[in-house]
């Protein structure tokens, strides 16, 4: 083949080539073609997402200092009104130090950020947003101001639901599948940084189902896209336009970000606002179970391998599951067709599944598994608050008689006991009088007061129940004790103790 020929023959095979790359690339979903669509997706949706502007009189002391709004721990305006509040207050007023004098409440303002998810007027952000807030209004896009109304909250997951009348046609968005996110997977962060206004970033989901130990239902979505001071309660966008998540917190030590940002699952935010559209508050699931983890001390204790699940440490005399005959001890694994790797799991299935629903609950006892239908309650997010009763100091009237165990000392409950420990006439079982600080007993936090109610699942009664009962479990080669330890009030837990 001649020099031309050849090089006509190349050239026409880079054209089939190309052609051939430019047919594959379309043919590939907009998931996996990276950043490319960027673009498109932030023009699309960008006129969904609106700042948020909230004020709030608060009470100013002595010296012309503004006061500190109070802010939910962690929030990621702290440190944005700390700096604030501090170029603010400047010096010490002149004429002296006027601390004692009050001054007149003052308007404090906060920034924040949120999405139109009905064109009708609603709007989705956080909670620590808007949290106390006198006034609320919602900037668009093209800088348009509106008034805006608070239509309901859950603290617990931190969102909020507010209401506008809008004065033009206003851009919606709809929520995605955040179940089907991969790591890795390209997202988009829209919200008002630092108070700029709109802005646009890019990152992928870094990890999923996060628990930073934030609230009793943490799964978050974990991004490198930034979120900065502002952000919280904007939207994570998926490459399809779809809001996949709520920008709720950042962990960083500047208060800037450094690629560590969390966002609220769309999965649990289309709940969240459903529920708070219909009813202005959340309904949700109850069990009447007081769970903890499984240990592997715990899980060898029970014969459960591997270690799984949620332990139920207490039950609720009044709650659905004593009636379906769940029992402290039990091992839940399985709830309505879900499994059950640990408590958190466990307190979010039961979180999202409708008040007054049957469900199938699969649990292990003595080692063997065993289904209990149950039909749930609802939660009733009045928390109670329990104060813990001070142990007095006053000496017992006579000495009690107590046998040490795996660093214990031991003893029957007696009248006086029970008045020193301050312990219910409810609670039965042995009292712990002492505890060797060098223990297994010291590091897993029991203290004189506790009352041993049951080792190794049977009732007990006095010390001598309790030696007997170790020194089999050693003779049968067992590495832990398992013991349902209860205080004062009758709040039971678990507690595994080593016997070697």
């Amino acid at each position: 083949m001649t020099a031309p020929a050849l090089s006509r023959r190349l050239r026409l095979m880079g054209i089939a080539i190309s052609l051939s790359a430019a047919s594959l690339l379309a043919s590939v979903p907009a998931s996996a073609r990276g950043p490319d669509g960027i673009a498109d997706i932030a023009e699309k949706v960008i006129d969904s997402v609106v700042n948020i502007s909230t004020s709030q009189s608060v009470e100013a002391k002595g010296g012309g200092r503004d006061a500190m709004p109070q802010l939910p721990p962690g929030s990621p305006f702290e440190e944005f009104f700390d700096d604030f509040f501090k170029n603010r207050r400047g010096g010490a007023p002149k004429g002296g130090d006027k601390s004692g004098e009050m001054q007149p409440p003052r308007k404090t303002n906060s920034l924040g950020s949120g999405f139109i998810v009905d064109a009708a007027g609603v709007v989705v952000t956080n909670n620590h947003v808007i949290a106390d807030a006198d006034e609320i209004n919602l900037i668009m896009n093209d800088g348009t101001k509106i008034k805006a109304e608070l239509v309901g909250v859950d603290k617990k997951t931190d969102i909020a639901v507010l209401k506008f009348k809008p004065v033009k046609p206003v851009t919606a968005v709809k929520f995605g599948d955040s179940d089907k996110l991969r790591l890795g997977e390209w997202v988009i962060a829209i919200g008002n940084p630092f108070s700029l206004g709109g802005s646009v970033t890019a990152g992928i989901v870094s990890a999923r189902n996060r628990d930073i130990s934030q609230g009793p239902y943490d799964s978050y979505i974990q991004t490198d896209a930034s979120i900065n001071r502002g952000n919280s309660g904007g939207p994570l966008f998926n490459l399809e336009g779809e809001v996949v998540g709520v920008n709720t917190l950042i962990i960083s030590p500047t208060g800037g970000s450094i690629g560590l940002g969390f966002a609220v699952p769309s999965k649990t935010v289309a709940r969240v606002v459903d529920q708070l559209q219909q009813f202005g508050e959340l309904r949700r699931g109850w069990l009447g179970v007081r769970i903890q983890q499984v240990t592997e001390e715990i899980a060898e204790s029970l014969n459960i391998k591997p270690a799984r699940g949620a332990l139920v440490a207490g039950i609720d005399d009044k709650g659905p599951a004593k009636p379906a005959g769940i029992e402290p001890g039990d091992v839940v694994v399985k709830f309505d067709g879900k499994d059950v790797k640990d408590p958190k799991d466990l307190s979010r299935a039961v979180a999202d599944t409708a008040v007054g629903k049957e469900v199938d609950v699969v649990i292990i006892r003595k080692g063997n598994e065993e289904t209990r239908k149950v039909t749930l309650g609802r939660l009733e997010d009045t928390e109670k608050v329990q104060q813990a009763a001070a142990k007095t100091k006053e000496d017992p009237v006579e000495k009690p008689v107590t046998q040490k165990a795996l660093g214990l000392d031991l003893a029957a409950l007696s009248k006086d006991l029970r008045t020193r420990y301050k312990i219910k006439d409810s609670v039965k079982g042995v009292i712990i009088t002492g505890v060797d600080g060098s223990s297994d007993a010291a590091e897993k936090r029991l203290s004189a007061g506790d009352v041993i109610v049951e080792v190794a699942q049977e009732a007990v009664s006095n010390a001598a129940d309790i030696k007997k009962r170790v020194d089999q479990l050693k003779k049968d080669g067992k590495k832990s004790v398992l013991m349902l330890v209860s205080n004062g009030e009758g709040e039971l837990r678990f507690v595994a103790l080593s016997v070697q």
